[in-house]
């Protein structure tokens, strides 16, 4: 089973389920994503431990067993794994290999309602429902509580990335610092996200907001 190095995993986990809760996990449709571009193989977690595999519709049958401690056995064929959760919710599910550095990724085809072809599309998906509504919901909640801050004067600047711009340094009174910046042309107010690079905002006060949220909480 093939395994995907993953960032987005740690990012994300505080809004994870446990498996303890085998409704999440039984009687539906998993999709591996390992082999997703040259065949399509369902897992189907059957109360009572009996695992159905469908690979481009052709049936075996396994076994699967939860361990508790967020732990589960599958036997397919000569192979048995154990698997520990990593992330999972009702539409995708991320299950470490014990001994990979990896994880195994499924998505619930009932229920994830997009077409998602690759494990590239899994993690967009991944960080548009988890980490973009996140920061746009600390972002909305700080525009009003702001901590104190100095900003210093707007700095005409020039860079081959960003082309000509304004600078302001603000320095808040935690010590998090951090640089906004207003377009040249544009007069739009934009940061650097750690994660998505330049990151415009409807004004000051949102970019600074949203600049102490990447800053303070990488968020």
């Amino acid at each position: 089973m093939k395994t995907f190095l993953a960032d987005i995993i740690p990012k994300i986990q505080k809004f994870s389920k446990k498996l303890d809760d085998l409704t999440i996990l039984t009687n539906h449709h998993w999709v591996s994503m390992g082999e997703i571009s040259v065949s399509k193989t369902v897992y189907i977690f059957r109360t009572g431990g009996v695992l159905l595999l469908s690979e481009n519709g052709i049936v075996s049958k396994g076994a699967w067993e939860y361990l508790g401690n967020d732990s589960i056995l599958i036997e397919s064929g000569n192979q048995t794994l154990l698997l520990k959760q990593a992330f999972v919710d009702d539409q995708i599910m991320a299950l470490k290999l014990d001994g990979a550095e990896g994880f195994l990724f499924f998505i619930n085809e009932s229920k994830v309602g997009i077409e998602l072809n690759s494990i590239q599309d899994v993690f967009k998906f991944l960080e548009k429902k988890y980490v973009e509504t996140q920061v746009a919901k600390n972002s909305t909640i700080g525009l009003n509580t702001i901590p104190m801050h100095t900003e210093s004067s707007p700095k005409e600047s020039y860079d081959l990335i960003f082309g000509k711009h304004y600078k302001i340094k603000v320095s808040f009174v935690d010590g998090t610092e951090g640089e906004i910046f207003i377009g040249f042309t544009s007069r739009k107010y934009f940061f650097v996200h750690f994660t998505w690079g330049k990151t415009y905002c409807a004004d000051k006060n949102e970019c600074i907001s949203r600049l102490y949220m990447s800053r303070k909480f990488r968020q």
